[in-house]
């Protein structure tokens, strides 16, 4: 563990990891098949979405039952742009800045409450937002949903339209968490950790806790909006259903499996919202919310960190047994404090 722990250190062991792995991912495409790399699109929609609710609920602490409403609305102006013929790329960014400019507004009223209140708030954006969109059917399509396929692979880059949507879909991802890797690391991540922890000890300090909220949230719903741009590029479809509260649910379920405060803990919470559903309907359609319900506990019991937390606690456990961690021998001890 010791000669592992060294070598992870080293940092051009890291910078040749980095390279296999983005290795890996421009290659895996090419040489799996279609089922495969749509699974993998799938989860990186839904881990660039639990990625922007553990922003907000992970690393600012403040309560978002809301975040498929995002989701969905992004989904929905992607469709309404490209039907009406937008350019892809205005297309992303209105995707992105409109779900982001809503929860600006939801922010800036909501920021200033806390616990059941705020709660109260942002599970009525969904409650609300599928009926509405069912109503406005000159916008929405209504109840049947809209449709719009873009996606498709053009033909100089010969490649099929499965591989395509991956290759969109690394882009939007790779981008999403290298960006919210910066942000935790940073500034802003300092300052939402001591939000999160004390709110009257961060104003004390020059922090104000309502300004990094607003941040957190609006980030937060920049993150579904791209997220539901890219559940258009994989199913090519929406509906009301794609914003129903049931959803919102489960991404918070895979936020907290994958790891609450965690970047690398949101890509398995994606795996998580794909992978298990399908795992337990296979078991028995009838018991799949059962099924998911019992394998939250397990995690939540088991490894409270999240299953990103795994290799911590296996390491942990290593120490604790390992000879050298219980020497018998005092002077033994104080030579490896003095070391």
């Amino acid at each position: 563990m010791s000669t592992l722990t060294s070598l992870w250190r080293n940092r051009w062991v890291r910078v040749a990891l980095v390279v296999v792995v983005v290795v890996l991912l421009v290659a895996a495409p090419l040489s799996l098949p279609l089922f495969a790399n749509q699974t993998l699109v799938r989860i990186g929609v839904y881990a660039v979405a639990v990625l922007g609710l553990n922003l907000v609920m992970g690393y600012a602490g403040q309560v978002n039952l809301g975040q498929i409403f995002f989701v969905g609305l992004g989904a929905y102006v992607t469709a309404f742009g490209v039907t009406h013929g937008w350019n892809v790329v205005l297309v992303f960014v209105a995707a992105c800045l409109l779900p982001g400019v809503a929860g600006l507004l939801v922010a800036l009223a909501a920021a200033r409450l806390g616990g059941l209140a705020i709660a109260m708030v942002t599970i009525a954006l969904p409650i609300v937002g599928v009926p509405l969109a069912k109503r406005l059917s000159d916008v929405t399509g209504g109840s049947q949903g809209m449709s719009a396929r873009f996606s498709g692979a053009p033909d100089w880059s010969g490649l099929y339209d499965d591989q395509w949507q991956y290759y969109i879909l690394l882009v939007v991802t790779a981008a999403a968490f290298l960006l919210a890797r910066n942000l935790v690391r940073g500034k802003f991540g300092r300052a939402l950790a001591v939000v999160r922890r004390n709110e009257a000890v961060a104003a004390s300090v020059g922090v104000s806790p309502y300004r990094y909220k607003v941040l957190a949230f609006t980030l937060a719903s920049v993150f579904g909006g791209a997220s539901g741009f890219l559940y258009l590029v994989a199913v090519q479809y929406t509906s009301p259903e794609t914003m129903s509260f049931g959803h919102s649910i489960e991404l918070v379920a895979a936020m907290v499996v994958g790891g609450a405060g965690s970047v690398p803990g949101s890509l398995i919470g994606g795996a998580y919202y794909v992978f298990v559903p399908q795992f337990t309907n296979s078991l028995d359609p009838n018991l799949t919310a059962i099924g998911q319900g019992v394998i939250l506990l397990v995690v939540l019991f088991v490894l409270p960190g999240g299953l990103v937390s795994l290799p911590r606690v296996i390491r942990r456990l290593v120490r604790r047994r390992s000879p050298q961690a219980a020497s018998p021998w005092p002077e033994e001890t104080e030579r490896q404090a003095q070391a």
